[in-house]
């Protein structure tokens, strides 16, 4: 028991004895972060410069504080490195003799939550830098705190320190990817126009070009490096159909004018001038997914050509923006991992080399060294090789500066210790992820300048680095399909992809056959396609499956701008007669190759142009419609349904058919001679009317002469009774106006008198 309680009494005393005061439990409140670390790759005659910020995390003060600079013994191992970045700010364990004396900052208080800056300056001779290597170089914080006082490290920052005295007798060959790769940003929309304005899905890449921007900086560090830029040849040529006229999409779907123009053309010179000379590696058009691909897609018919065409249109895009001529027989699966279809997909489009990691191809255990990258896998193919610490130490969120030096440190420590794992020559490659963040491409142009600043490595183009002689004690097996990483797997674009790219070519290729300039369709809608092949999908499905479903909506859109104008019931009189049909085309080009054919549903009623269909070859111009007229004959009377569809010339259906109904109304010769012998009877009942009026009038003339009184032979006025005179006219006026039966009609004329008539008057018999 006594034994027990002396023991926490005496941790104290031992430590504050010792010139390396080791790691106190609970230790670890006060966060050490080194800022910067100048010159990363110092020499004898130098002078190291640690500068940074040490922050209380705790909840007490702590008191008598001192920051050291540690420097541990030369780590002897690539691996060594690796184990010792997992544990950079641990304070347990060794972590270095303090260099001491005047090189420390001390602080008498750092209260909770306070951040105070420091910076230590130190000759390298002081360091006592024994031999060349790598060193575990750290950065501690000690001091006291009320709850524990007594001197302890309550926070550390390890990194490495690379040091070589004098230029190595062999310096690596390392050949560093500059990727210039963004994601995809252009639809295959077009304005309706002849200067086919482009449409964008949004205006992120005016962002990254802008001053500032991701790949403004891309451009900005790579020009004054020894890279070899791998480029996009989609991204050129996004950036500059930018410089003219263009439209970007509203998140409410309406799309703007676009107003980069300027910004555009001042990235393009700017990448014009700073690859002039270098080599330019051009991938496929919009860096197809090639695993995707290979594990997906190679079963849906059509694919394969894609890749191709993606491949084959990369000369007349690259060289014409950069003025340089690219080297296009490279592929570059993502992360490099590979396996034998990955392999076989990518050389099925011309290239010949691929660039792997070795993470993927693995060495064996035997290989005590890094062999070069080139390594032959067979079938005239090369797999040139990364190096996956050196590809993968930029990864991660490298916004914070202590970030940003640690993984630059880490880089060039990995580097220094692979130059020194043997003397033979050997062409190293790094390539690392595809779209950089600006952080990322500034620390990566940060181990570049200190790497060139060194006396161990060497710069190296990617064709030189793939014509390397192999070494022979490396691998060239291909990883089995069963080794490929199931995280990888798990992000690739799905079978049900590439099936609906091959829906949407099914349709492009009948579309086209009927234009008159196919250029301004298959063109965009072929880099379209490109693009829903992309690399840059992965991770983000729902935007992917918009970006297809929208190419093919708005190509199913222009196909419906040639249709069949819809027909109301069309009313036949006759035995023959003319059907006219519309074609209505709204594109800006005129369309050719169609047939219109017109088919009869009842045949034996209804014919069109005496069989059961007919057809007639469509030309239109653009912005027009065209009348095309069937002649019909019919045999009954009543309805009859027609259908009327456009084909291409190949037999092929286009767009929906029109369907309306005919009523045949038929007129016989029965029928006519009727017609007209009723027209006859009434032209010859209106001449009798005629004839009869006009006796009649001649006779009421000759009965005015008759009354009127005269002398006859005897010299005897015949003249009879008035009153007998008037009964007999009133007598002939009844039976003139009254009908013989109430139903009768009046007749048209007075009734005939039964006297007998007088002298020299003309009786109608």
């Amino acid at each position: 028991m006594a034994g027990l309680l002396q023991l926490p009494a005496a941790t104290p005393a031992d430590a504050a004895g010792q010139d390396a005061p080791q790691a106190a439990a609970g230790s670890g409140a006060v966060t050490v972060s080194v800022d910067t670390l100048t010159p990363s790759t110092p020499t004898d005659d130098d002078t190291l410069t640690v500068s940074g910020t040490v922050t209380n995390k705790g909840k007490q003060a702590v008191t008598d504080a001192q920051v050291d600079l540690r420097v541990g013994a030369p780590v002897g191992t690539r691996s060594s490195i690796d184990t010792a970045a997992k544990d950079s700010s641990n304070v347990q364990g060794t972590i270095g003799s303090a260099v001491g004396g005047k090189y420390v900052e001390e602080f008498a208080k750092l209260s909770p939550g306070v951040a105070r800056p420091f910076s230590i300056s130190v000759p390298v001779d002081e360091l006592n830098l024994a031999q060349d290597g790598v060193y575990e170089f750290g950065v501690s914080l000690s001091g006291q705190t009320s709850a524990q006082p007594w001197t302890q490290v309550l926070g550390v920052q390890r990194t490495f320190l690379p040091y070589q005295s004098e230029e190595a007798d062999t310096r690596t060959r390392m050949t560093f990817l500059w990727p210039l790769i963004s994601t995809v940003h252009m639809t295959a929309e077009t304005g309706s126009n002849e200067q086919q304005t482009p449409v964008f899905l949004d205006d992120d890449l005016a962002k990254e070009i802008s001053p500032g921007g991701r790949l403004d900086q891309m451009i900005s560090l790579g020009k004054e490096l020894d890279v070899t830029w791998v480029v996009d040849p989609d991204l050129l040529a996004s950036v500059d159909a930018m410089t003219r006229t263009y439209q970007v999409r509203g998140e409410d779907g309406t799309t703007r004018a676009g107003t980069h123009q300027e910004v555009a053309k001042r990235w393009l010179a700017g990448l014009q001038e700073a690859v002039a000379g270098k080599e330019v590696v051009a991938l496929p058009f919009s860096d197809p997914d090639l695993a995707s691909l290979a594990h997906n897609g190679t079963s849906v018919p059509g694919a394969l050509r894609n890749l191709k065409e993606a491949t084959d249109v990369v000369a007349n895009t690259v060289e014409p923006i950069l003025h340089v001529k690219p080297v296009t027989d490279f592929a570059w699966p993502v992360d490099g991992a590979i396996d034998p279809s990955i392999v076989k997909v990518a050389t099925s489009a011309g290239a010949d080399k691929v660039i792997a990691r070795s993470d993927s191809l693995q060495e064996s255990r035997s290989l005590t060294y890094t062999p070069s990258a080139p390594r032959p896998i067979g079938g005239g193919t090369t797999a040139v090789v990364a190096d996956a610490r050196l590809s993968t130490v930029f990864q991660g969120d490298l916004t914070r500066a202590s970030a940003s030096t640690l993984a630059v440190q880490r880089f060039l420590a990995q580097s220094l210790t692979l130059n020194l794992q043997t003397d033979k020559q050997r062409s190293v490659v790094v390539a690392p992820q595809r779209t950089p963040t600006a952080s990322q491409a500034r620390a990566m142009a940060e181990a570049l300048t200190a790497l060139k600043d060194g006396t161990w490595s060497e710069a190296q183009d990617l064709t030189a680095a793939a014509s390397a002689k192999p070494d022979p004690a490396a691998t060239t097996q291909v990883p089995s399909a069963r080794s490929y990483p199931s995280a990888l797997r798990k992000r690739e674009l799905p079978r049900s992809a590439y099936q609906q790219l091959a829906r949407t070519e099914g349709k492009l290729d009948n579309f086209k056959v009927i234009l008159t300039n196919q250029s301004r369709v298959v063109t965009p809608f072929g880099r379209a396609t490109n693009r829903e092949m992309s690399t840059s999908w992965r991770g983000r499905p729902g935007a992917a499956m918009s970006f297809r479903t929208g190419v093919e909506i708005y190509l199913q859109g222009l196909a419906k701008q040639v249709r069949l104008i819809e027909k109301s019931e069309t009313k036949l009189s006759g035995r023959s007669a003319t059907i006219p049909v519309t074609v209505q085309n709204n594109l800006v080009q005129d369309v050719d190759h169609l047939v219109l054919r017109l088919t009869s549903v009842n045949p034996t009623r209804l014919k069109i142009g005496g069989e059961p269909y007919t057809e007639q070859r469509v030309t239109v111009s653009g912005g027009h419609s065209q009348s095309v007229k069937f002649t019909t004959s019919a045999n009954a009377n009543g309805r009859a349904s027609v259908v009327a569809q456009l084909y291409t010339l190949d037999g092929r259906k286009y767009g929906d058919p029109v369907r309306f109904d005919v009523k045949v109304t038929e007129i016989t010769a029965t029928v006519m001679l009727v017609i007209g012998g009723g027209v006859l009877l009434l032209v010859l009942a209106g001449f009798r009317m005629y004839t009869q009026r006009k006796r009649t009038a001649a006779r009421e003339a000759a009965g005015n002469d008759a009354d009127t009184p005269r002398s006859d032979a005897d010299g005897e006025q015949n003249q009879e009774a008035p009153d007998e005179r008037l009964g007999e006219k009133s007598a002939e006026g009844s039976r003139a106006e009254d009908p013989e039966q109430p139903s009768d009609p009046t007749p048209d004329t007075p009734a005939e008198s039964a006297d007998p008539s007088g002298t020299g008057e003309r009786v109608d018999r």
